[in-house]
């Protein structure tokens, strides 16, 4: 605060005559008859001499902003009160002549307390004939406000506001000090600043943004009249209401006159400001997620919300970082990209209406920061009126037995980000990435070879009552959705053609301990207490059989951000919201900053993602994706080189998908998150499946971008150890498995016969020939003198078994 010069036989003049004057002045009001008695004098000059001299000012609630990444555009607003300071020469001259006509007369004439009020004041209470009047200046007023929010204690506001006389006399002695302490301009700045105007507008400039929607510096004489008339009694004279109208208007004319009176206005002016209609626009600022400026982006808000909820930065306890957000006065740039949202949101509702039982949720992920670009889903983000609810019929047939609404069109529930109880949906085969990671990192090349069968017999313990469970066994036997053999196929085809009995003893091999492990590195958090059980015990997670499958839940934004992962060379980056936080000073936080650490080696995230690149349509920069690829129309829909991977649990109760360039990384799930065993079946490529959105999504969302390339993996993770394939043309067949056996490779025998030169039932030739990785599977040609030689194939949408078990074999293409 800036010292002002006094003099100091004026200083202590006041002091006494203030003490005096506020002792006879309280006496005059409570007792009028001894009013003029020498003890109420002494004893007003005695407390006021008493009283402390310092006047604690603490910072009033603020309003805090969230933006999207621009900068620019406005998300949501919250707070507690609904106030933005803004400094002395940002508020029109007529508001501040306006506040001085309204309040204080005197204002730049006296020291903080008006002696000549004081005495007004007397002599009128005086009298039982008049109106009690009150000698409060505006700088006691604004002490009266500082005292309030300095509060600490619910009895010190009591004690700030109530009518007593002790209230006036600490009014009265702090506002001395101030006077002292602070210039004029500043002393009004900051009541300004301070003062309630109604409508929850606290502060010059958020009553200019509710009843003008025009920034203080902006005000007319007559509007700025009405705003300081509304200070007195905000709620009898509020603008807004039938009843207020009529004495907002008398009263703003009243200030206007009293402007005209002390010089500020002319009179013509103030008769022409008196002349102009009551015009006011009553826009309410909104506060909260469910006041977003699109409705859609209601989500995201909910999201960030969580995520400031969960900083222990912002205080130890929930309610301490709420206080903080709501009333911080933060300008919050969020990582919001409204182009990326705006597809989002489209593609969505194109697929499925608000009103379906089925949510469309989708989820845009940044590769290397972690930031979070889009949350989109079906659904209105709104609370549905108890009293007039909106909301459908409960999709679960016992709920709705029960007069149960759901939870659409209208919820506020965190379905693409999990939390309240809400654990996510069962992922399917996009889980088959995790397996890829983990034998990656075992030394397991793209190019290791299994011979899928039909089914496959694993070393997997379940109930033998489990439909999973081979014939009068306890051992997991899942199978391939077509109940068709896979053959013989590499990482890339298997992925491609998400061929189950590829991977489920590509995860016995590697220990599906070590799966689970790599989809908890790559942020896959096992919510559900089921899942929990497996995921944090290694025992339990070794038998876990179906886990390659996607028998786990997870959420759109786990699923983006875990493929992010890989986009970025194995840098894993917490999801998060923001990319920069202003305090009221403009101070830049650090929280925002991306919090990101090496998980992975580059070559096993780039090995993982060339395997990626075959489910949705890209090609690999080395091997074949083979002949099925279970979302092949994604490249051509996106137009630049992507990566992915589609799932589909057992029955197609959830269908998933992953869709990434090396800027973004989309996620879709479509599920009822109503009532997980829903009787609808989830699909794909349809105009209503989950392909569309996810792949339109990152198509809008790189509109105007470049398509970057995915960095090829190096040859030694992508092909391993290559060896010469020996020649075993027209050698007996076991003569032919024994050479190869001895070049260390694994020999399995065709099924069927090619034409040849060679003697029927003897070797024609070896697929692959030339070379293999050692200790990959070659098979062996029988000769047949004609014919041709067909590959198998297979996908993943198959089995049956309990949930969340290690039987349960849910997954898709």
């Amino acid at each position: 605060m800036r010292k002002r010069d006094h003099n100091i036989l004026t200083n202590a003049a006041s002091l006494l005559i203030c003490g005096l004057l506020a002792g006879v002045v309280v006496a005059a009001a409570a007792f009028p008859a001894v009013a003029m008695s020498g003890l109420a004098a002494k004893a007003g000059a005695d407390t006021f001499g008493a009283l402390p001299k310092e006047l604690t000012m603490a910072r009033a609630p603020q309003i805090s902003y969230l933006l999207a990444k621009d900068g620019k555009t406005p998300l949501a607003t919250m707070y507690d009160e609904n106030r933005r300071e803004v400094k002395f020469d940002a508020i029109s001259p007529h508001m501040r002549n306006a506040i001085v006509a309204a309040e204080d007369h005197e204002f730049y004439k006296h020291n903080g307390v008006d002696l000549n009020g004081v005495a007004r004041a007397f002599v009128n209470n005086s009298s039982a004939t008049n109106d009690r009047q009150g000698a409060s200046t505006l700088t006691m007023q604004f002490v009266r406000m500082s005292i309030a929010y300095s509060a600490t204690h619910p009895a010190d506001v009591i004690a700030a506001t109530e009518d007593t006389s002790a209230r006036k006399l600490r009014e009265m002695r702090y506002a001395l000090q101030v006077d002292k302490e602070m210039s004029k301009d500043e002393i009004l700045e900051a009541y300004l600043n301070l003062a309630a105007f109604g409508n929850g507008a606290y502060g010059v400039y958020a009553a200019s943004q509710v009843y003008f929607n025009k920034p203080p510096k902006d005000l007319k004489i007559e509007e700025a009249a009405m705003l300081a008339g509304l200070v007195k009694a905000p709620t009898s004279f509020d603008p807004t209401t039938e009843n207020g109208r009529p004495q907002a208007l008398a009263r703003r004319n009243y200030v206007i006159d009293n402007m005209a009176k002390i010089g500020a206005i002319t009179e013509q002016e103030a008769e022409a400001a008196k002349a102009t209609e009551l015009k006011v626009k009553d826009k309410r600022t909104p506060n909260g997620c469910v006041a977003t400026s699109k409705n859609s982006w209601g989500f995201f808000c909910d999201y960030f919300y969580r995520w400031w909820m969960s900083q222990e930065t912002f205080g130890s306890t929930s309610y301490d970082r709420e206080r903080r957000l709501k009333s911080g006065g933060y300008t919050i740039v969020t990582t919001l990209d409204t182009q990326a949202q705006k597809g989002a949101d489209k593609a969505v509702r194109k697929a499925k209406s608000v009103n379906s039982k089925e949510a469309v949720m989708i989820a845009v992920v940044e590769p290397g920061t972690g930031r979070v670009r889009a949350l989109a889903v079906n659904r209105n983000f709104k609370l549905d009126n108890p009293k007039n609810p909106k909301n459908k019929p409960h999709s679960d047939p016992v709920q709705r037995n029960r007069d149960k609404r759901g939870n659409y069109p209208n919820t506020v529930n965190p379905l693409l980000t999990g939390g309240d109880g809400l654990t996510g949906y069962q992922g399917g085969s996009v889980f088959k990435i995790f397996t890829i990671v983990a034998a990656l990192e075992k030394g397991i090349p793209l190019s290791y070879t299994i011979d899928a069968p039909q089914q496959f017999k694993s070393e997997y313990i379940i109930s033998s009552s489990s439909p999973a469970a081979c014939t009068g066994t306890n051992l997991y036997c899942p199978t391939n959705s077509n109940k068709q053999p896979g053959g013989v196929k590499d990482m890339r085809s298997a992925f491609s053609a998400s061929t189950n009995t590829f991977f489920v003893p590509l995860q016995q091999q590697v220990g599906a301990e070590n799966v689970v492990d790599a989809a908890k590195r790559l942020g896959i958090q096992f919510r559900d207490s089921e899942d929990a059980k497996f995921a944090n015990n290694k025992e339990a997670a070794h038998q876990w059989g179906a886990f390659t499958l996607g028998v786990s839940q997870t959420t759109p934004l786990e699923l983006a951000n875990a493929y992010a992962t890989l986009a970025a060379d194995g840098k894993y980056c917490e999801p998060i919201p923001v990319q920069e936080i202003r305090d009221l000073d403009g101070n830049k936080l650090d929280l925002a900053n991306p919090r990101c650490e090496k998980r992975f080696s580059t070559d096993v995230a780039r090995a993982a993602v060339d395997a990626a690149r075959c489910p949705v349509g890209d090609n690999p920069s080395g091997g074949s994706c083979g002949s099925s690829r279970t979302a092949a129309e994604g490249r051509s829909i996106v137009g630049k080189p992507i990566a992915g991977k589609s799932g589909t649990t057992d029955a197609e109760k959830v269908a998933s998908l992953v869709a990434m360039t090396k800027q973004y990384a989309v996620a879709g799930i479509l599920a009822d998150p109503d009532w997980p065993q829903t009787n609808v079946r989830m699909k794909h490529k349809t105009a209503d499946g989950i392909n569309w959105p996810v792949f339109e999504t990152l198509r809008d969302a790189m509109q105007g971008k470049k398509g970057i390339n995915f960095d090829p993996p190096g040859r030694k993770i992508s092909e391993g150890d290559q060896r010469s394939i020996p020649g075993v043309r027209c050698l007996s067949v076991d003569q032919a498995k024994q050479r190869l056996s001895g070049a260390s490779f694994q020999p399995i025998v065709s099924g069927s016969r090619i034409a040849s030169e060679c003697p029927a039932g003897t070797a024609a030739g070896t697929s692959p020939s030339g070379r293999t990785i050692k200790g990959g599977i070659v098979t062996i040609q029988v000769s047949a003198g004609g014919g041709s030689n067909d590959g198998g194939n297979g996908n993943d949408r198959q089995g049956n078994g309990p949930p969340n078990g290690p039987g349960n074999d849910r997954s898709g293409g």
